[in-house]
């Protein structure tokens, strides 16, 4: 099974950056790749500038792009927090997110492109590794030592 690639394109100021790059961070982070082409892309993410008319001008122009040459387009950022632009001009747009909005975002991706399978991590009981016996386990009610 081949990973699952996202492509990126991030509009605006610093702060827009800031969040983009907390949002490839938590691809690569979950297993995802980053795709340098729309064409190899699974999916497409687009942080968005919507400060003013030529940055809205931008946004629509990358998203409708995106859509274009890949189909499956997630839209984030400023101009996201006004969905009905986005959504009015391209309604195939699968998702759309204001700023600030990592854990969105990654819902979105898990729902349109679902999360790459390691075998590792799912080695990992999901109740935690115990090293006392299954009949057997402690409750911490406090930090520090008690032998001083």
């Amino acid at each position: 099974m081949s990973i699952p690639k996202v492509g990126f394109v991030s509009l605006g100021c610093p702060k827009a950056l800031v969040d983009s790059e907390q949002i490839l961070t938590q691809l690569r982070a979950e297993g995802y790749d980053i795709s340098p082409s729309y064409e190899s892309a699974d999916l497409v993410v687009i942080n968005t500038c919507g400060f003013i008319d030529a940055a809205v001008e931008e946004s629509l122009d990358a998203i409708g792009e995106a859509l274009a040459e890949n189909g499956k387009v997630i839209v984030t950022g400023c101009l996201g927090a006004r969905p009905e632009i986005i959504m009015e001009k391209h309604p195939r747009v699968l998702a759309v997110t204001g700023p600030h909005a990592l854990q969105e975002v990654m819902g979105a991706v898990h729902q349109h492109l679902p999360q790459p399978h390691d075998p590792f991590t799912s080695l990992i009981p999901e109740q935690g590794i115990k090293l006392t016996p299954r009949h057997y386990a402690y409750l911490k009610i406090s930090e520090g030592c008690n032998h001083r």
